[in-house]
C-alpha cells in the first residue's frame, strides 16, 4: 500500500493508479485514441472530477477505472488490484464489494419505494432483507430524505431521485464512488444542491468519489479536478484550500443569520 503525508502530518493511503493508459479504436481505416498515455493516482477519502468535452476520453476513462472496459495498454490499480487483468466473474465481484455507482438518470426501478430502491444492492449480497431496509433507512436519513422514504420514484422530484441514487451508492460502504453526470439530468439550482450534498456525504463518511462531468463549475466542489482534451490529462487543479475556505465562510455566515434571529427574537420578548 502506497501512502502519502498531507499537511497536517497524516498519512493518507492511495486507491487507484493509473499508468501509461492507452484506449485505441479503429474507426474505418483511421486509429481513434480514446485515452492517450494517462497517468493520475487518487488518494482515500478524495473527491475528484474529471472533466472534458464531448469526446474528450472522459467517459472512456470512468469505464476503465469501473472495469466496464479493457484498456489496448497500461494499468489501473485500484485497493491494491490490477483491474485490467481481472476476467468477467473477477470484476463483477470486485466491482459489489468496492465500488458504488451514481448516474445520470438514476436508474431507479419504479415498482420500488425508495428505501426498497437504496436496499437493492445489499439484496445482491445476500443480506437479510430486515437489515438492508434498516441500512437504507439510515441511509435516507443521511442524504436529507426523511419525509420521502416510502414515496415511489414518479411521486419525487428528479434531485430527490438522485439523493436516493447518492444513498443506494453508499449502503454498500463501498471504498470508491463512480459518479458519470450526475446532475446531468437536473435543472443548475437542482445541481448546486446534489453536488453540496455529495461534497458532505463524502467527508462525513470518508468516502473517495470520482466524478465525470463537462460542467467546469460544478467541478470545483471537488477536491482535485482532472481536465482531460483529447485522451490526455493536460492540467490538475487543486480546490482543496478553496473549498475548506468556502466551508468555513458558509459556516461563519450560518451563524452570523442565527445571531440575528436570536437578536430579533430577545429585542421582541423584552418589548
Amino acid at each position: 500500500i502506497i501512502i502519502r503525508m498531507q499537511k497536517g502530518g497524516h498519512l493518507v493511503k492511495k486507491v487507484i493508479e493509473v499508468k501509461n493508459l492507452y484506449k485505441l479504436y479503429r474507426v474505418g481505416d483511421s486509429i481513434v485514441r480514446a485515452l492517450n498515455g494517462v497517468d493520475f493516482d487518487i488518494y482515500e477519502g478524495e473527491f475528484c472530477a474529471i472533466v472534458g468535452t464531448s469526446g474528450s476520453g472522459k467517459s472512456t476513462l470512468l469505464n476503465m477505472l469501473a472495469g466496464l472496459e479493457k484498456p489496448t495498454k497500461g494499468e489501473v490499480i485500484i485497493a491494491g488490484r490490477h483491474i485490467e487483468k481481472l476476467n468477467e466473474d473477477g470484476l463483477v465481484s470486485f466491482r459489489r464489494d468496492h465500488v458504488g455507482f451514481i448516474f445520470q438518470s438514476f436508474h431507479l426501478i419504479s415498482t420500488m419505494n425508495a428505501v426498497e430502491n437504496v436496499a437493492l444492492p445489499l439484496s445482491f449480497r445476500g443480506v437479510p432483507k430486515k437489515e438492508r431496509l434498516k441500512k437504507a433507512d439510515k441511509m435516507l436519513d443521511l442524504v436529507n430524505l426523511k419525509k420521502q422514504k416510502k414515496h415511489m420514484p414518479n411521486q419525487m422530484s428528479g434531485g430527490q431521485q438522485q439523493r436516493v441514487g447518492v444513498a443506494r451508492a453508499l449502503v454498500v460502504d463501498p471504498e470508491i464512488i463512480f459518479a458519470d453526470e450526475p446532475t446531468g439530468n437536473l435543472d443548475s439550482h437542482t445541481s448546486e444542491e446534489v453536488m453540496a450534498l455529495m461534497q458532505n456525504v463524502v467527508r462525513k463518511q470518508k468516502k473517495t468519489l470520482v466524478m465525470v462531468t463537462h460542467d467546469n463549475h460544478l467541478a470545483t466542489y471537488a477536491d482535485r479536478v482532472f481536465h482531460i482534451i483529447d485522451g490526455k490529462i493536460v492540467k490538475i487543479e487543486d480546490n482543496r484550500n478553496k473549498n475548506v475556505n468556502n466551508l468555513v465562510q458558509n459556516e461563519k455566515e450560518s451563524e452570523k443569520i442565527k445571531a440575528e434571529i436570536a437578536g430579533k427574537q430577545s429585542g421582541e420578548d423584552n418589548r
